[in-house]
């Protein structure tokens, strides 16, 4: 007989059928009562053991933790909280837990605590619940662009290019790090390395599935992304996830369109999908929530957020309008912005963009046209000559999640951008290329996949929503 899910048995109706189940043990009280977990759901199933029916080493192996297997009868149950629950006639210990040292005792743990135990935190509720999200989430993402005639592709994760302009990426080389081969200058020889040039891990995949687009048509890659940025904030990591797709013959108003739709569709799938874990995060940011300043709570609960993007058109401002607002608004007039705006020009911060959100417009929000002295080279230039056709998807809660633009496809203009710049030709020569055989109107976004994980799982720590994250001086597991 094979083993249920279960998620299925707790779906099943009541009635005495044999069934065999496999999990870890959440707890057992009075010797009797096993609320067992396999992961399929956030809830448990009742385990009824006879004591007497039992030798008593395996009673004394059933602890926190432990993994088993039990198989008996699929019964009605008698106690409060399950529907149904399984009278034990067979049980197996699969693997002992030390109930001395295992560190998932059923209480309150920090997360700052299960971060250490990343390696057993998904035993948790709390982190069994996001990861199943984020699975979804993920599904979701594939099942929109494959639904919508779109390819995946996938973008190399090492590469000789910056995409992004920051130069904030991790060195791939297998040079002898203490006695490197020198040039006559005394640099680094990278003509020596195995790729015969200098190389690092990828920070987007961006300017390679523009190159497949204008062949394919339409593409997305999903991939990890790679930023060596000294930053120990909420919202950074070193290796995360990003959704990036390009499309021929898009212009910036297609662009949002698209961005639009697909944010609104894979939290659709979510909501509909994912219930039972969302209405146990809801509730664990409720009691959070409790315990912070009234000034510092949330207006909205998470699925009333969730719902709130779903449901609304999102409101789309030029970023000339957005800072006329800004510069006018109270907490900006009273000094309340830890970056006031001043001018035109600005970059803005997430307490402008969250402003805008959550207090103007009430809306998600998507801002575009921005300077170009601010964004990225490759994003189209306007007509004003000061602006790109940029654009940024704004949430509640959040701020920025989405950043985009219709890209530049005048050769002409995208060379002198990069001469400005300071960025070789001889280095993107194969970019270049694209402008001159067969240009055409092309746009495409980056979303960062752990910030869109975040929001729909209210988890306030980008850290708590990757299974093993990696940031500066943090490579365990």
């Amino acid at each position: 007989m094979n083993s249920f899910s279960i998620k299925r048995l707790l779906g099943e109706e009541a009635k005495s059928q044999e069934v065999i189940v496999e999990g870890w043990v959440k707890t057992f009280r009075s010797n009797r009562f096993i609320a067992l977990n396999d992961g399929s759901t956030i809830k448990n199933i009742q385990c009824v053991v006879d004591y007497g029916n039992f030798e008593e080493e395996v009673i004394r192996s059933i602890s926190t933790g432990a993994a088993i297997k039990v198989k008996g009868n699929l019964v009605e149950s008698q106690g409060r909280g399950q529907d149904v629950e399984i009278q034990v006639t067979d049980l197996f210990i699969h693997g002992k837990a030390d109930a001395e040292t295992y560190p998932i005792q059923p209480k309150k743990h920090s997360l700052e605590f299960l971060r250490e135990k990343a390696h057993l935190r998904v035993r948790t509720n709390t982190f069994s619940a996001v990861m199943r999200v984020r699975s979804a989430l993920s599904f979701a993402i594939h099942n929109y662009f494959q639904q919508n005639g779109f390819y995946y592709m996938h973008a190399p994760i090492i590469t000789g290019s910056d995409a992004e302009g920051a130069g904030e990426m991790f060195r791939v080389t297998t040079l002898d790090a203490k006695n490197p081969p020198l040039t006559e200058d005394g640099e680094v020889n990278y003509k020596e390395d195995f790729f015969g040039k200098e190389t690092n891990l990828t920070v987007s995949g961006q300017l390679e599935a523009e190159a497949y687009a204008m062949g394919l048509g339409k593409v997305y890659t999903f991939g990890p992304t790679f930023r060596a940025e000294n930053s120990n904030t909420s919202r950074h990591l070193a290796e995360f996830w990003m959704i990036e797709p390009e499309m021929a013959f898009y212009d910036l108003d297609a662009n949002m369109d698209l961005a639009e739709d697909f944010i609104k569709g894979v939290l659709k799938y979510v909501l509909e999908h994912c219930e039972d874990d969302l209405k146990f995060l809801e509730k664990r940011l409720l009691d959070e929530e409790k315990t912070k300043p009234q000034a510092e709570r949330s207006e909205m609960a998470l699925l009333e957020k969730l719902r709130f993007v779903v449901d609304n058109n999102f409101k789309r401002v030029t970023y000339t309008e957005a800072i006329d607002i800004l510069r006018n608004s109270k907490p900006n007039k009273k000094k309340k912005f830890e970056y006031p705006i001043d001018e035109w020009g600005a970059d803005l911060q997430s307490e402008h963009e969250r402003f805008l959100v959550e207090k103007h417009f009430k809306c998600p929000v998507i801002l575009f046209d921005y300077p170009a002295t601010i964004k990225a080279f490759y994003m189209r230039l306007n007509e004003d000559g000061k602006t790109v056709r940029a654009m940024d998807v704004l949430f509640p809660g959040i701020g920025e999640i989405v950043g985009g633009s219709q890209r530049e496809e005048r050769l002409e203009v995208l060379q002198q951008k990069m001469a400005d710049l300071d960025i070789p030709e001889e280095e993107l020569w194969w970019y270049l290329d694209l402008r001159k055989f067969g240009t055409a109107v092309h746009s495409g976004f980056g979303l960062g996949f752990e910030r869109l994980v975040q929001f729909a799982t209210g988890m306030g720590n980008i850290r708590d929503v990757i299974p093993f994250p990696r940031t500066p001086q943090n490579a365990e597991f």
